[in-house]
């Protein structure tokens, strides 16, 4: 088959070619981003999930069904955990507030949020220069240097920027773990100012699972003020369809046998999914695809996965952290005990404490109970097991 034609996509964040399995996931989203503009209440999303599961492939897939809308205006960004929230925000929102002055109507709250705007990249030391219109100042709005106020009077701005053109402004927002404690605090405030105000402009962040907990840690009122929809594998029919649908369209018969063998061997995560099918195309050369050339190809996704999914993970990570890791993996389960890690390892509970803090923070493991740990990275432990230090 030509190589260059082939239609699969393993690439962190690319959109497959069969975007199987999330139907009632875009219905919601067709809700929502049609009800924003009208200022009828919307609950702000979080959606949370493993690595390799799609949860950028789907802010993607929102970002280009508001552009469509054309009365929904998406602010795209993702979080850096070296970057500040409010440094990461300044340029999306000045070129959000550009596009809303572009849209027909009289444009008074327009330049009234450009001047907030232009307050706020005083307090967070940002210049751009000339934002984009001869502005006078606006005194006392976002200019008081406390983020949880200022991004409040910001984004209340902008909302009402939007209104005043019958428009709304959806957040999207990727790696949301990564924003700080006190920075997420302030956005989870800013949020519920918006919904207690009817305003326009909702958020749909994504980030790893340990995201409803630090909603809740950042503000008790998050748990009602967000849903948590979790992003996970595919099922049986999803995943064959994910394989199969890009080989039938280039007329190429993959049989039962052969797709469900990627299911089994992906897990029904579509990052792995999309590595099967493009090792696949490229190293079988006939059809029918059947069983048997699936088997002849596992050493070739197993070594594309290990190098590009999985080792670059590692990279990064001090021995230590890596013993930790090794260790979790040598235990059955997804979910390990902390007492248990720390018993094989000989040291105690408390001295390990440090590891996993690091460890979560690097965005390597979350804790889905208390005393529990699990690997962010969906058969990570399978590549440990492959690859012991």
């Amino acid at each position: 088959m030509d190589k260059i034609a082939n239609p699969f996509s393993p690439n962190a964040g690319s959109r497959p070619p069969e975007l199987a399995g999330r139907d009632s996931a875009f219905e919601d989203i067709r809700v929502f981003l049609g009800r924003l503009p009208l200022r009828r209440s919307v609950q702000s999303i979080l959606y949370t999930g493993l690595r390799g599961v799609g949860k950028t492939v789907l802010l993607n897939e929102i970002l280009h069904m508001a552009e469509a809308r054309g009365d929904v205006l998406p602010i795209y960004l993702e979080a850096s955990e070296n970057r500040p929230l409010g440094e990461m925000l300044a340029s999306p929102l000045r070129m959000a507030l550009l596009k809303i002055n572009r849209a027909k109507g009289t444009g008074e709250k327009v330049r009234r949020s450009l001047a907030a705007l232009r307050n706020f990249l005083g307090t967070i030391k940002v210049k751009f220069g000339d934002i984009g219109i001869e502005l006078e100042p606006a005194t006392g709005v976002a200019d008081s240097g406390d983020l949880q106020f200022d991004l409040i009077e910001l984004l209340s701005a902008v909302a009402e920027a939007a209104a005043e053109k019958s428009m709304g402004v959806v957040l999207l927002m990727d790696e949301v773990q990564y924003v700080s404690a006190g920075e997420f605090g302030a956005l989870v405030m800013a949020m519920h100012r918006m919904q207690q105000r009817a305003l326009p402009l909702a958020m749909i962040g994504a980030g790893l699972p340990i995201l409803p907990g630090l909603a809740g840690e950042a503000k008790s009122y998050a748990e009602r003020l967000f849903t948590y929809p979790v992003v996970g594998a595919l099922s049986r029919e999803a995943s064959v369809l994910a394989i199969r649908r890009p080989f039938e369209d280039a007329g190429i018969h993959i049989t039962d046998e052969a797709a469900e063998i990627v299911f089994r061997r992906s897990g029904g995560y579509p990052y792995f999914i999309q590595e099967w099918g493009y090792q696949l195309w490229n190293f079988i050369e006939r059809e029918p695809i059947t069983g048997n050339d699936v088997k002849m190809v596992d050493g070739i996704v197993t070594e594309q996965l290990d190098g590009n999914f999985f080792r670059v993970r590692m990279e990064r990570l001090t021995p230590s952290e890596k013993s930790f890791l090794q260790t979790m993996a040598s235990f059955d389960g997804p979910d390990i005990r902390m007492s248990d890690i720390a018993t094989r390892l000989g040291i105690s509970q408390k001295a390990l404490g440090p590891r996993r803090s690091a460890l979560i923070k690097r965005g390597m493991v979350y804790s889905p109970s208390h005393g529990l740990v699990a690997f962010t990275v969906p058969l990570f432990n399978e590549f440990l097991r492959r690859n012991p230090a």
